[in-house]
């Protein structure tokens, strides 16, 4: 990735993170809480791995062909289990973004000729990804402050408070082993997953 290297190993830091708690929640006695986590485990720590800065650790010649191997198979995933929830048709387009940024770091990318494509990938398409990741951010924060507003009448563990993102529904809370899994801590993991990529999107 390129850009601050500073500002480059906080991203790392945040996605891996954040991928860890995807792990945790792994453990959660619902199907769908699980299927949603994997997906967003493998988003996080593939995140982490793009963004380390190509100045300190440049990646190896294969490292591209094998995020778009991952990324492949989990949009094809994500496609599949989008009949079961609208919640992974973002997956599919978090996926998808991650395979387009893995395609420019294949030996080559960028030198399409005729102007098609630059270093940076197809700027139209990277403009539509940053759109679509901006609205998301601005929507999933603004749903989080909602629920801080809401707090204070129902408490810290009042039910309902599930944000944009949370599969739960109002007044379900998942159980991750024998801890409760909060909607608002889901939720701001995916905030920062979706500010990490409008990130990387802006640093190709």
């Amino acid at each position: 990735m390129h850009g601050p290297v500073t500002s480059a190993w906080l991203l790392v830091a945040l996605c891996a993170a954040t991928g860890s708690y995807c792990l945790l929640r792994l453990r959660s006695p619902s199907d769908e809480q699980r299927s949603a986590a994997g997906g967003e485990a493998v988003m996080g720590f593939g995140m982490a791995a793009m963004a380390v800065p190509a100045a300190v650790a440049g990646p190896p010649e294969w490292a591209g062909a094998a995020l778009c191997g991952v990324f492949g198979v989990a949009a094809l995933r994500a496609l599949w289990l989008s009949r079961l929830s609208a919640h992974h048709l973002h997956h599919l387009v978090g996926s998808l973004a991650m395979l387009y940024m893995a395609v420019t770091m294949l030996p080559g990318a960028g030198h399409a000729g005729h102007g098609a494509a630059t270093a940076g990938g197809v700027p139209l398409l990277t403009g539509l990804l940053l759109a679509y990741y901006g609205v998301y951010v601005l929507r999933t924060g603004a749903g989080l402050m909602s629920v801080t507003a809401a707090a204070p009448a129902g408490g810290p563990g009042a039910a309902g408070f599930a944000g944009p993102g949370c599969h739960g529904g109002p007044g379900k809370t998942a159980l991750t082993g024998s801890r409760a899994v909060r909607p608002e801590v889901t939720d701001a993991c995916r905030l920062a997953m979706g500010i990490g990529m409008f990130a990387m999107l802006l640093a190709l």
